[in-house]
């Protein structure tokens, strides 16, 4: 089953009758990197200037494709700058962190997360 960014991809490239090498040509990347992103299973979020290509290659903004490829990697993006403002700097730091985690450890935290939040709502 395609992830958000791998579907994203291949609906843009079906409706503009596109190619890997015509996204890679408009982005600025190599064909390679347009295909492995179009095809192979993210475990990392790409660089930054690799998803602002890959935006400008889709022509879309990059704030959707950042979003897909989070997704695709299990992040949940926040609005741009929530970690800077967040009062709670605990918080800041686990947004800030969650990207450097491996999928397996995210994984954990996010059971740890659940087993928190269903004790809160047990004992409420």
């Amino acid at each position: 089953m395609a992830d958000a960014l791998q579907q994203m991809m291949k609906q843009r490239l079906d409706a503009q009758g596109w190619s890997y090498g015509d996204v890679a040509r408009l982005g600025g990347l190599p064909r390679s990197t347009v295909h492995h992103l179009a095809t192979a299973e993210l475990v990392r979020m790409p660089q930054p200037a690799t998803l602002e290509r890959l935006a400008r290659g889709l022509q879309l903004p990059l704030d959707v494709v950042r979003r897909a490829a989070a997704e695709s990697c299990g992040i949940h993006v926040y609005a741009e700058g929530a970690a800077a403002t967040s009062p709670d700097p605990e918080v800041a730091t686990l947004i800030a962190s969650l990207q450097q985690l491996s999928p397996a450890d995210r994984k954990h935290v996010a059971a740890l997360v659940d087993s928190l939040l269903q004790r809160a709502t047990d004992t409420d």
